[in-house]
Formats: structure tokens, sequence, C-alpha cells
């Protein structure tokens, strides 16, 4: 069995009084896919919070590819191959598309980029995600799913090992759903690590080989998705007693 690309063990976050993760324990294998639910308020996006480096966890520990991380700014992080999206993508608003990328391409990667290199790898980068005809554009022109397409886009740019998708289909068309889960399967397909984190349960059960839930700050069930959707701890969550 391989060495786990991600690990996370007893990691612990409390704001004042109130613990919003308890000894969560969590390994990810190299070109996985894994989908993490859980209800609203049970501490999905903290966990991924801490393990990119937003928030400083109070114990525990998380490392990448074997290298302890915990201790690291985003950045530095990022420069090791973890990257994540956001839920609600913020770009650069008065740059363009393809400058959108350029800026993480020049500042974010690991791997020095020339302007040149900089430029033809977000041309590739637009055209992975189907918006090299965008290029040119403000991101104020783009549509919903453009711009979720934009975010994937600009956490692709530093060529990560792993991706943490944070809700990227939230507030989409079925159709635009699909169009989504069939780029990150894609990109998986290439290569990259996910960590998929969304509440519209038929994508994640098309996209996850194993499924993790959180419940007020707890793992409550980690396995295969058929056998996690039916864990007694689960459905009380989702559907109460």
């Amino acid at each position: 069995m391989s060495e786990p690309l991600l690990a996370v063990s007893g990691l612990t976050k409390r704001f004042g009084g109130f613990t919003a993760l308890s000894e969560i324990a969590l390994e990810v294998l190299p070109g996985e896919r894994l989908g993490l639910i859980g209800p609203n308020g049970s501490g999905k996006s903290t966990l991924v919070n801490c393990i990119s480096g937003t928030l400083a966890i109070d114990a525990g520990r998380v490392t990448l590819a074997g290298e302890r991380i915990d201790h690291l700014p985003p950045h530095r992080r990022t420069r090791l191959g973890l990257a994540r999206s956001f839920q609600l993508p913020r770009p650069f608003g008065g740059l363009t598309v393809e400058d959108n990328l350029r800026v993480p391409l020049l500042y974010a990667c690991s791997e020095r980029l020339a302007e040149s290199a900089a430029r033809q790898r977000a041309l590739d980068l637009l055209e992975m995600v189907g918006l090299a005809g965008k290029a040119a554009q403000r991101p104020r022109d783009l549509t919903q799913i453009e711009m979720r397409k934009l975010e994937l886009a600009r956490a692709m740019a530093a060529s990560p090992r792993l991706l943490v998708a944070d809700e990227a289909m939230a507030g989409l068309s079925h159709s635009e759903v699909d169009e989504i889960l069939a780029l990150l399967l894609r990109l998986n397909a290439g290569g990259v690590t996910i960590i998929m984190i969304e509440h519209i349960m038929r994508a994640v059960m098309a996209f996850s080989q194993r499924l993790v839930c959180l419940v007020a700050g707890r793992k409550v069930a980690d396995g295969a998705p058929e056998e996690i959707i039916r864990h007694p701890e689960v459905l009380r969550a989702y559907l109460g007693e």
C-alpha cells in the first residue's frame, strides 16, 4: 500500500471555549478522490482552513508527502503542492481572465516561470477548463459556471499534487454540475489527488472513491461511499432521529 500524500492526526481547533474540530485523523492516498461531507456547521471548512494554513491548529499534525506542514504559512504549503479552490470565487476584477492566472503562475508556483512561459501556461489552463475564448475578458463578464472554472484553473496554476475543491458546484444547474464533475474527474485522471467538499450528494457519490463524514467537529465515518451513506451516525446527522 502506498504512503499517504496527506496525513492528518489529532487535529484539534478551538475558538475560545468552543471546540470546532476534535482530534481529526485523516489520510489521503496519491491519486485518490475523497469526498468530505457533513451537515452545515460540522467543521468541513474549518478542517480545510487548518490543512491549507488559513487557520492555525491548536493540536495535532498535518503532513504532505511525509513532510510536516502545519507550521508553514499558506503560500509555503501551496509551493509544496497543496492548492484549494474557494466556494466564493474572488478573482482580481481589474485584470483579464488570462492575467488572473498569470499572477499565481508567476508568484505561487514552486517553479520560476518566464513571462512568455507563464502566458502559455495560462492559455493552456484556460483551454483545459473551457475558457480559452474568454482570455481577454474581465471576470465580471463570466457566467457563474465560468467563474467556477476560472477558480479551479487558478488553483491548478500552482501545479498541485493535492487539490481541495470547496463546494465548486454550489448554486449550479444540473447540467452545470455535470460539467464541473467531468472537469474534476479529468484533473484527477491527469494525476491530481482531489478532496471534494460538496453538499450535492449525487455529485459526491459519482466522484468519490471514499467518503469521510464530519458531524459537530468529529469524524464519524470513513469508508466506501455506498457504506457511508447508510452509516447510522451519518443518517442521524442528515435526517435526524
